[in-house]
């Protein structure tokens, strides 16, 4: 169960900062809600502060900030584990392995982020691809 609750620690961060952290969000804070709407809102509030502390972080600070983020929701989803019965226990379990297979996982054919493009750009990503770009004129 620890290593669920690690898969869940850590998604919550590599998730944070991309296009798919609003229905993250929403479905890991169903999950740490278990159908309380309180609790769910709650959870809610914390993985906005999170996705906060995230964006706010310094170039020389993100690493720290980051693995103390999936530290507290490491606790947060073992606390969560713990607190459940067998059976509740591994539905959850499972549920964390899932969203990390739906949402951290990089997509198929790469990924391209935290790059700056200065003046003409193509990029392309994907398998058995072939392209020719000529930018300005060949003299």
């Amino acid at each position: 169960m620890t290593a669920a609750a690690t898969v869940g620690g850590m998604t919550v961060v590599q998730v944070a900062s991309t296009d798919a952290w609003a229905w993250f969000r929403t479905r890991a804070a169903r999950l740490v809600g278990r159908g309380d709407a309180a609790r769910e809102g709650e959870a809610l509030d914390r993985l906005d502060r999170t996705a906060a502390s995230l964006l706010a972080a310094g170039d020389g600070e993100r690493d720290r900030v980051r693995e103390v983020h999936a530290r507290l929701w490491q606790g947060e989803f073992g606390s969560l584990l713990e607190s459940l019965d067998e059976a509740d226990r591994i539905r959850l379990a499972d549920a964390l392995r899932e969203l990390e297979a739906e949402f951290a996982a990089p997509p198929k054919g790469g990924t391209l982020q935290g790059n700056t493009f200065h003046g003409p750009t193509a990029v392309q990503t994907g398998d058995h691809n072939q392209q020719t770009n000529d930018f300005g004129s060949a003299r």
